[in-house]
């Protein structure tokens, strides 16, 4: 399905085969001072999918990006699962909101691991969320990292896939931590459960589309 219309940079750049493409490698000084640091939302009203990491990567605060280090699989199963039509990467995020994704994180600081962050961190940052889903009213937020899910939101036993309860009038999907340290997803099994939502929001964007088309004829 060709990406929905929307005001994006343009001078796009073909991404040529081999690792996803990304910033100059910062240094290990660099990677220091960027503790604490923070990523703006890519975000917009209206989004098909607001993907929602758990807090930036000291690589990601360093180059200013999302998903920024090379060894992450967000990219790749963004673009494997069927959401983007070719391979992007944290240079070309911008780029997601052309194709009605955005992205933003539980916490804002970034910190070396993310088990350096507290409970009180992530249930603030699950409450910050909500109130920018009922700004922005995205169909969809799939929160990356179920460990980090089940703490945010108080649901212990909660498990991979849509999750009954919603978040803000938007559906709620859960995908594997798509860090390159999970090894517990390969890359087609990632990909794979990308696949799974973005089959959900293609649906429901059918149903919408379908369910306009019914009130305009008889408006």
């Amino acid at each position: 399905m060709p990406p929905r219309t929307r005001a994006v940079p343009t001078g796009r750049a073909e991404v040529a085969p081999g690792p996803v493409p990304g910033p100059v490698r910062p240094t290990p000084a660099e990677l220091a001072q960027a503790y604490g640091r923070t990523i703006p939302d890519l975000i917009a009203p209206d989004l098909d999918v607001l993907f929602c990491g758990i807090n930036p990567g000291l690589y990601s605060a360093a180059i200013g990006r999302h998903f920024g280090r090379p060894g992450n699989r967000f990219w790749p199963a963004l673009h494997r699962g069927g959401f983007t039509p070719r391979l992007l990467g944290p240079t070309d995020q911008a780029e997601l909101l052309g194709y009605g994704l955005g992205i933003t994180d539980l916490v804002e600081r970034a910190t070396a691991r993310a088990d350096e962050l507290t409970p009180e961190e992530l249930a603030e940052g699950g409450r910050r969320l909500l109130a920018k889903v009922r700004r922005h009213r995205p169909a969809w937020v799939a929160v990356v990292g179920v460990t980090a899910y089940r703490v945010a939101f108080d649901r212990r036993r909660a498990a991979l896939g849509r999750q009954p309860e919603g978040i803000g009038g938007a559906g709620l999907w859960v995908l594997p931590n798509p860090s390159g340290l999970n090894a517990h997803y390969t890359p087609d099994r990632l990909a794979e459960t990308f696949a799974e939502l973005r089959a959900v929001v293609h649906a429901g964007r059918g149903e919408r589309a379908r369910s306009g088309e019914t009130l305009h004829s008889g408006s």
